[in-house]
């Protein structure tokens, strides 16, 4: 009897905690190729080259049709359990914060470069983006929608689920209802790849990178030795990964005596007081770890994207 109770308080803690597993926080945004084909693309300049983006403000400004498409696919997701950061409000909070943005420059003059997406996706803070693409077919009276959903690491832009169909034809003009019915039956083998993505994440950290350069006027490189063992500070950085990476993981994929490059470095979601951190507040302790003693060495952190962080070491 003992024994039966134990097995069933263990399958009840067991689905308990399943039931409240944490879920991924999400963001779904049209894709390019809709926004190329709907006419809603502008240019940007990215370091003297013209670059074609997507208009998100005007396009949620002038088209009914996408501010209902997604909110029907947040609709979907909000009653699975999937928190959403809402595209049109992070838009208000971006275009409050242009004027301050262009404003900004470093101290040597350089002006802040960064893509519309990167800028939404920093707004927005979601851990993944649910890219839409749908099509309307006409088959005389009725109509059908193709759709493909694309679920997009937010970090690192990894392609981590899909899901593409096209529903049963209808008479229904609404465009919305007949792309929730052609998503419906795709949607939770959609979500559950979700989840094991977010779950490889809270178990082995968020996969980032981290890129280390040096100002050409430092008196010093990463392989300028510290301490009484004489330890290069190229191994000194590689050691702080080691010991403050998920499980050690992170792969060197170069290093010379003047930059280095470390792909698929895993960080913690969570600090020890189990607040959310972001790949900004992890490489900082990094930065704020060169800055002191023993090594005091002024460095600049650089943010691009939610996901690449450059700290360039020599002086601000």
């Amino acid at each position: 009897m003992k024994k039966y109770i134990l097995i069933t308080l263990t399958v009840c803690c067991v689905a308990l905690g399943y039931s409240q597993a944490k879920k991924p926080t999400l963001m779904v945004i049209p894709s390019d190729v809709w926004f190329n084909e709907n006419g809603y693309m502008t240019t940007y300049e990215n370091q003297g080259n013209i670059e074609k983006v997507p208009d998100y403000k005007r396009a949620f400004q002038e088209s009914a049709e996408v501010n209902q498409v997604i909110s029907q696919i947040n609709g979907l997701m909000a009653e699975r359990g999937f928190p959403l950061k809402n595209m049109e409000s992070a838009l208000k909070t971006l275009a409050s914060n242009e004027a301050e943005d262009n404003m900004r420059s470093s101290k040597s003059g350089a002006e802040i470069t960064e893509s519309p997406i990167d800028e939404l996706k920093k707004i927005a803070k979601a851990d993944i983006i649910i890219q839409l693409t749908w099509t309307v077919n006409t088959m005389g009276p009725k109509k059908s929608i193709s759709f493909n959903l694309q679920g997009l690491d937010a970090y690192t832009d990894k392609q981590i689920a899909t899901a593409v169909g096209t529903g049963e034809p209808s008479f229904s003009a609404e465009i919305p209802v007949l792309l929730s019915e052609a998503v419906l039956a795709h949607i939770d083998n959609f979500n559950e790849t979700l989840q094991l993505h977010f779950d490889d994440m809270f178990e082995n950290g968020r996969e980032i990178i981290v890129r280390i350069q040096t100002w050409d006027d430092w008196d010093g490189d990463l392989e300028t030795e510290y301490g009484n063992d004489g330890e290069e500070l190229g191994f000194i950085i590689e050691d702080w990964l080691d010991q403050n990476t998920v499980k050690g993981r992170y792969n060197t994929t170069d290093i010379t005596e003047n930059m280095a490059l470390f792909e698929q470095v895993r960080m913690p979601l969570f600090n020890d007081k189990g607040r959310a951190i972001d790949a900004r507040r992890f490489v900082k302790e990094l930065s704020d770890y060169l800055k002191n003693e023993p090594y005091s060495i002024p460095n600049k952190l650089v943010m691009k994207g939610l996901g690449r962080a450059t700290i360039i070491l020599g002086g601000k």
